[in-house]
């Protein structure tokens, strides 16, 4: 009966490759029972593991069906039914574009991991033990690591739709005091996208996050893991393009002789490297367009060639699908298949930055891609190549083991071009990766300034880097020409990858603990499965670290002590600010009598205090003895969530008393949020003291109680969503204050577009509240009309005398370096040249 289906299934063909009639006979029932096997392990797999998705989406879908069958009775619930629609048309089309951004990097791996597998450590026999051995680790690690982990797992443990390394670390910091951001705020807290709402039986704190928080020694230790794992993502961006393009030109060795294939690999190679990044600056929304249906059309490929391959050389290849064969295989090869690891783990270049770019799509599209259309196109792939490879013992290893051979020698041009094509396209990933964790890491305070673009108006995740973009590139060219061996690069890559994914699993454990409330017997069994996995296929690549592996450490120390540094001068420098800040008391004496005049115009004093007066407004009144009618002291500060709502970004308060006008305001930026253009950062700030005046007016009677350290430190939350003009918003024609008597209350409307706040008043208050909020917003407007000035800080940082010598590199050679090497603060902030002011500082740290 088997074989008769068999049969029909192939047009009475299928077998005929395997022999005599018996032995076909035998084979096509082997081969079916062993699909049947396969076929029913893997639906009792995904039925347990992903119940969860599956139980979603098949909801979704019948929530959609039902919603056109009451739309065919009810024509006004089509709106709704529309909208969901668009919703799931919507995630499929993301769906599509992940796979030119972030699986192209794991689609491609069929390129390089038999031959890196095979390149030294081991050989293929007559026997197959290795080609069933490797197909078995090459399948296990897939369903286990990219599948299970990173799919059913890790992609749930994000940050407000955010991946990556600093995604974790903004979780469980924001779960945990263990941040080491020193402008923090209990305010900060209140924002809506910092809260997580936590089922009220797991609220109590654990104690492994009350230990965590109270060693300071942790916290630093806990940074260093993040940076480590950020500078092996980072190095990866340079290995991972040069690995996936030298590999797909390889296969030109086919058609040329050794000495001319040497010489055109690694200028083709080079060339489309160039190509590759100097696409970037398009952004990921317009790339992924033209990527993904390469990288679709490059897995159908692998896919009907691995069907091809599997039916004419080995039909009964999956019974290799077994564990069984990865402990016949180390039995057999010992030591050489256990340095042969560091070839298979290539398999899952990629997973990371599956993580990492989630902010460029959303998790149900991620998953919706893998489990379809990457996963399977990957394992046909990898059991093709080893039916093939079973059928044709080629004992000298070298280009017969590669990707090429098996395919068919007619088509193999075609393959080659699309294999070029692909290898660039699955770069992209990687790349993507390295833009979104080092704009976190800035944001943390962790990473020199660059210039950040967000190249999509839709989507806020997908931004370009050009310092780093071309960083990135002229070290690939150098890693091509200068490794220029397949072989060398796999073990590097490897190592990379390896240390990247136990950082992760690390931080996933905490914030199974920490964040998600779950039992520390849950996190531990995630963290000893996973671990032992990645444990494993580490101590292999650790072997070859004179072999190439010694390149992504070498980068990721390098990039460590960067991003170290830059947050230890960082800190340094405030905690500078906050010891020698000016008192309350001297900004008040400040007047005539002492010859210092106040000018027209509003002065904008960027400083990181969130209280006080800054030491370098001190200095600019010492070299110019007037400051502006309107004083508004600007701490812009990132607080460790994705994004900040704007109607929460600015918080204002009072410096002093109300006849001064000087103001603090604090804009609060997640790591993620689009800096704003300085004329829409400078209206809204007007906007947003306008709303603060005339709110704040019904505390006219309590602000002349209060103590100047209490009007300094009360902070409003300011909402805004207007973007109306200056003259129209806040003219003197435009504010009006009016009062209707409804007992001992009265209403008050803003100037504020679509804002109307209602406060209390005395009876008898409504001429002096009139009077006052007028004044002063007469006062805002007669300001702006005059210009604003940005005042920011130039400084210099040195060392103390005697020092540590450790210091004095750290701070004297090293960050000064980076500092003049970086984007100024005016370029990042986006100051006018015409209107900045700089003060020169000196800290002596």
């Amino acid at each position: 009966m088997l074989f008769q289906i068999g049969e029909y299934l192939t047009g009475g063909e299928f077998f005929s490759v395997c022999g005599n009639s018996e032995d076909r006979r035998g084979r096509g029932v082997a081969f079916l029972q062993s699909l049947f096997a396969v076929i029913a392990l893997l639906k009792e797999i995904w039925r347990k593991v992903s119940s969860h998705f599956v139980s979603n989406f098949c909801y979704s879908g019948v929530d959609l069906l039902v919603g056109v069958i009451v739309r065919s009775m009810d024509p006004e619930s089509a709106k709704s039914v529309d909208h969901q629609k668009n919703s799931w048309k919507a995630v499929l089309l993301l769906a599509f574009q992940s796979l030119g951004v972030v699986y192209g990097d794991l689609s491609i791996s069929p390129l390089y991991v038999y031959k890196t597998t095979f390149a030294e450590d081991i050989e293929h026999s007559g026997t197959n033990i290795e080609i069933y051995g490797v197909l078995s680790f090459v399948f296990w690690t897939l369903t286990l690591v990219p599948l299970f982990k990173y799919v059913f797992i890790v992609l749930r443990a994000d940050d407000n739709g955010e991946g990556g390394t600093f995604a974790l670390y903004s979780l469980i910091c924001r779960h945990a005091n263990v941040s080491l951001m020193p402008n923090r705020q209990d305010s900060d807290e209140e924002l809506s996208t910092y809260i997580i709402d936590t089922p009220a039986d797991r609220q109590t704190n654990s104690r492994i996050k009350i230990w965590l928080e109270k060693r300071r020694t942790l916290h630093t230790a806990l940074l260093i893991v993040v940076l480590l794992g950020t500078g092996m993502v980072i190095g990866d961006g340079v290995l991972t393009p040069t690995m996936s393009v030298f590999s797909a030109v390889s296969g030109l060795e086919l058609s040329m002789s050794k000495q001319h294939h040497e010489y055109a690999v690694v200028p083709i190679t080079c060339f489309i490297i160039i190509c590759l990044f100097a696409l970037q600056h398009y952004g990921t929304h317009r790339v992924s367009f033209i990527f993904a249906p390469i990288i679709l059309t490059w897995l159908i490929c692998i896919s009907a060639l691995g069907i091809y391959n599997i039916a004419t050389w080995n039909p009964s290849i999956f019974q290799a699908l077994s564990p069984y064969y990865m402990f016949n295989f180390l039995k057999k090869t010992k030591k050489g298949g256990w340095m042969s690891l560091g070839g298979i783990l290539l398999c899952i270049t990629g997973s990371e930055a599956m993580f990492a770019d989630l902010g460029h799509f959303s998790y149900l599209s991620m998953q919706i891609a893998f489990t379809l259309v990457v996963y399977p196109a990957l394992i046909l792939a990898y059991m093709g190549q080893a039916a093939y490879l079973s059928k044709h013992h080629m004992i000298d290893t070298g280009y017969k083991i590669g990707f090429y051979v098996y395919v068919p020698e007619v088509i193999r041009w075609p393959v080659l071009i699309l294999a070029i094509a692909a290898a660039a396209v699955g770069s992209q990933a990687i790349i993507s990766c390295t833009f979104s964790i080092i704009n976190q890491s800035q944001a943390h305070g962790c990473f020199p300034r660059v210039k950040v673009i967000h190249t999509s108006d839709k989507i806020s995740g997908q931004i370009y880097i050009p310092e780093i973009n071309w960083i990135l590139m002229i070290l690939c060219l150098a890693v091509a020409v200068g490794f220029r061996n397949l072989k060398h690069l796999g073990n590097a890559q490897g190592l990379g990858l390896m240390t990247v994914m136990l950082v992760t699993t690390c931080l996933t454990s905490l914030v199974i603990i920490i964040s998600w409330k779950r039992s520390p017997l849950i996190a531990l069994s995630f963290f000893m499965f996973f671990g032992s996995i990645e444990v494993f296929y580490f101590s292999a690549c650790v072997t070859k670290f004179l072999d190439g592996a010694w390149l992504p450490v070498l980068l990721a120390i390098l990039l460590m002590t960067i991003m170290f540094i830059w947050h230890y001068a960082t800190t340094k420098k405030y905690e500078h600010d906050l010891h020698n800040k000016v008192s309350l008391e001297w900004l008040l004496a400040l007047g005539e009598n002492i010859g210092v005049a106040r000018v027209p115009g509003i002065g904008l004093v960027y400083t990181d205090l969130i209280s006080g007066v800054p030491s370098n407004f001190s200095r600019f009144i010492t070299n110019l003895p007037a400051y502006h009618r309107i004083l508004v002291f600007v701490c812009i500060k990132y607080v460790p969530v994705p994004f900040v709502p704007p109607a929460e970004r600015y918080m204002l308060g009072r410096v002093g008393p109300k006849e001064h006008h000087s103001y603090r305001c604090i804009v609060r930026y997640g790591y993620r949020d689009v800096h704003q253009d300085v004329n829409s950062f400078e209206t809204e700030l007007v906007a947003s003291l306008s709303e603060f005046i005339t709110t704040e007016a019904k505390y006219d009677t309590g602000c002349g109680r209060q103590s100047m350290d209490e009007g300094d430190r009360r902070l409003t939350v300011i909402g805004r969503t207007c973007t109306n003009e200056i003259e129209e918003s806040f003219g003197f024609g435009s504010v009006s204050m009016e009062f209707s008597s409804r007992e001992d209350n009265a209403e008050v409307r803003s100037a504020v577009v679509g804002k109307k706040v209602r406060f209390l008043i005395e009876e008898g208050s409504s001429s002096n509240l009139v009077n006052s909020a007028r004044e002063e917003l007469e006062d805002l407007y007669e300001a702006c009309e005059a210009g604003t000035a940005f005042i920011l800080g130039h400084s210099h940082v040195k060392t103390k005398p005697g020092s540590h010598i450790l210091k004095k590199l750290a701070i004297d050679i090293g960050y000064n370096f980076l500092k003049r090497n970086c984007r100024g603060p005016e370029v990042a902030l986006r100051v006018p040249p015409a209107s900045l002011l700089e003060v020169g500082m000196v800290y002596v740290l």
